[in-house]
């Protein structure tokens, strides 16, 4: 598609106007992803320009929330990439083990199937009870569904293969309950966990952590917003901490490249130096 530099000049105040007005700073997402999601707000909304759209998102907070199931990314899977699961058990939980508690943050959780992937994966190593997991991200319905852990059963058969292929000890069905076309996972698998509201672009660190795990987030910033998120890792994680990326994500371009050290090269998994 050829590029309107019009169209660039109204996204750009779009963007600017929704982080004045609602604090939502998405200035720095990659400008082609964002092309793709605003064209498709567009079209939802009735709207032939960018700035109608704007018009209407700064007039309507609730319009803006909808919004922001178009800028931020709302794809994940339970146990997606099985890889990476089966190497967090292997190579990050007995690191972890040696600790009598220990925190993890999942940042950017969109609807929730890494947390819950997670609690499932720490309570069947059996150290859920000793863990606290923080699972973040900036859209507020995002979240609702994260926290309700509530799936179309449609998905299960995914979901349960990649829990088989990912080192599950069991079945994926002894953590939920289906009924009329849903599957409720177990509420007590969330003991542990906090769903907060925070944003990588403006937020700053808010716990000592030993392991992170932010996959396919970082695609969608440009280059100086992955330095912040990074550097936000960096300093949050305790030494010879965690950080896990999405398979497509490298910290060779960021500035803390030389921070961390490839813990697990081919399932993108870094210790802190």
């Amino acid at each position: 598609m050829d590029i309107d530099p019009d169209f660039d000049i109204e996204l750009k105040l779009l963007l600017e106007g929704i982080y004045l007005k609602y604090q939502h700073d998405f200035r720095h997402y990659a400008v082609a992803s964002l092309r793709r999601r605003v064209r498709l707000a567009m079209d939802r909304f009735g709207c032939a320009t960018v700035s109608q759209l704007q018009d209407k998102v700064l007039r309507d907070p609730a319009l803006c929330s909808q919004m922001l199931r178009f800028l931020t990314v709302q794809v994940s899977e339970m146990f997606r990439d099985p890889g990476y699961f089966r190497a967090v058990r292997e190579h990050v939980v007995p690191a972890l083990q040696t600790y009598p508690s220990f925190k993890v943050w999942i940042a950017g959780c969109s609807t929730g199937e890494e947390v819950w992937s997670m609690a499932i994966l720490l309570e069947e190593e059996g150290v859920l009870d000793r863990s606290v997991i923080y699972a973040t991200d900036i859209n507020p319905d995002a979240l609702k569904t994260a926290e309700a852990g509530v799936y179309p059963v449609e998905r299960l058969a995914q979901f349960s293969a990649s829990y088989q292929a990912a080192g599950g000890k069991g079945s994926l069905s002894d953590y939920y309950t289906a009924a009329y076309g849903s599957a409720m996972f177990q509420q007590r698998l969330k003991r542990k966990v906090v769903f907060a509201d925070h944003s990588l672009a403006t937020d700053s660190v808010f716990s000592e952590t030993h392991f992170i795990s932010c996959r396919n987030v970082l695609i969608y910033f440009n280059l100086a917003l992955q330095n912040r998120a990074v550097g936000l890792f960096k300093d949050s994680l305790v030494r010879r901490g965690f950080l896990g990326l999405g398979t497509k994500e490298s910290l060779r371009l960021t500035d803390y490249a030389r921070d961390f050290r490839e813990a697990v090269p081919h399932e993108r998994i870094y210790q802190r130096e």
